[in-house]
């Protein structure tokens, strides 16, 4: 077989299997689910459960993709109590729901079960991407329940997105007459747009490289997990995307301290829980300057900053996540569990 024939073969196989870390669901709400994850000998040793939230246009495995390579895998290893809340698929009778909704109605909801289920009255928010900006929404909403507040890749400070900030310029991007024509704005959409930010690397060069990996199977392996999840997304809610675009890219309302939930203002000097960042030198969907404004806005004492020299995806997965972000998140957490 030629190495054109081995590239067709690897595109025209079946999915890999993803998200395998054993779980239950302990909740449900519409099309959200609430799982609790465990291992076979795996005992809790540490006293705060850990709370996951990731961006709700992807799907929930990026954080655990593959036995080695999961984030949940490893804090379950260490010996905390990890939850995750799985937004669900939104569908066409799901277009009017805003954060507020997302953030009252569900997100709050699976804290509190969180709680109930471990004992315990608070919970570590561990958010990555625009999970990590609705992470800390929370956090200043809802402080008493966070005891810490753990933030991967998150846009906080909206000035700092070049291309999207030209793109998505109110004079030239109607974003009402688009969820308006859509209701929910479709994955493709989101993907494509994403992609754009560096069209050769994300369109061109992943073929280019399994073209010259091919026979290498520990990479044509990672390239396969890494494809299924960059094109297994989600359409964002029609009122959460409006709300995205407008209050946050075109406004910058977050860091202002004007974004408004049912009458509660977010605002982020109310957050005085340990906070640690993890920013990757490369990323280009949330560059470092997005994210690294959440220290200077918060009321913490204890803030911290772990940088690693990796891209946004990275970040959660392969060599630099398992020998350094994993084991250094893991040691954080634990000096300050009491």
């Amino acid at each position: 077989m030629d190495r054109f024939q081995k590239v067709c073969h690897v595109l025209t196989k079946a999915q890999p299997d993803t998200g395998l870390t054993p779980k239950e669901v302990i909740w449900r709400k519409n099309k959200s689910k609430l799982y609790r994850f465990s291992l076979p000998g795996a005992e809790v040793k540490h006293r705060t459960p850990i709370f996951m939230l990731y961006a709700m246009i992807n799907k929930p495995y990026i954080l655990d993709l593959e036995p080695g390579n999961s984030f949940v895998e490893h804090l379950v290893k260490e010996g905390f109590d990890v939850y995750m809340l799985d937004w669900g698929e939104a569908g066409y009778e799901d277009r009017h729901n805003g954060f507020a909704e997302y953030i009252f109605d569900y997100l709050h909801k699976a804290v509190e079960r969180t709680c109930v289920h471990s004992g315990h009255s608070q919970v570590t928010m561990f958010s990555y991407c625009m999970g990590g900006t609705i992470g800390t929404m929370y956090a200043a909403l809802f402080p008493e329940r966070v005891k810490n507040l753990v933030v991967l890749a998150a846009p906080i400070d909206f000035r700092h997105a070049p291309l999207f900030n030209k793109w998505l310029d109110e004079k030239s991007f109607d974003v009402d007459k688009l969820v308006e024509t859509y209701g929910n704005v479709p994955s493709q959409m989101i993907d494509f747009g994403n992609k754009m930010l560096k069209p050769l690397n994300n369109f061109v060069n992943p073929m280019m490289h399994l073209y010259s990996n091919v026979n290498n199977e520990h990479f044509v392996h990672n390239w396969r997990l890494l494809n299924k999840w960059v094109n297994d997304g989600t359409d964002f809610p029609g009122q959460a995307y409006r709300e995205w675009i407008r209050d946050f890219y075109q406004q910058n309302k977050l860091i202002k301290g004007e974004i408004v939930l049912r009458g509660r203002s977010v605002d982020l000097t109310t957050i005085t829980c340990p906070v640690l960042i993890l920013t990757a030198a490369t990323d280009h969907i949330a560059p470092c300057s997005q994210t690294q404004k959440l220290l200077e806005l918060v009321s913490s004492a204890d803030k911290q900053e772990n940088s690693y020299n990796v891209g946004h995806v990275s970040l959660v997965f392969g060599s630099t996540a398992r020998k350094s972000v994993y084991p250094e998140t893991a040691a954080w957490l634990k000096e300050r569990d009491s």
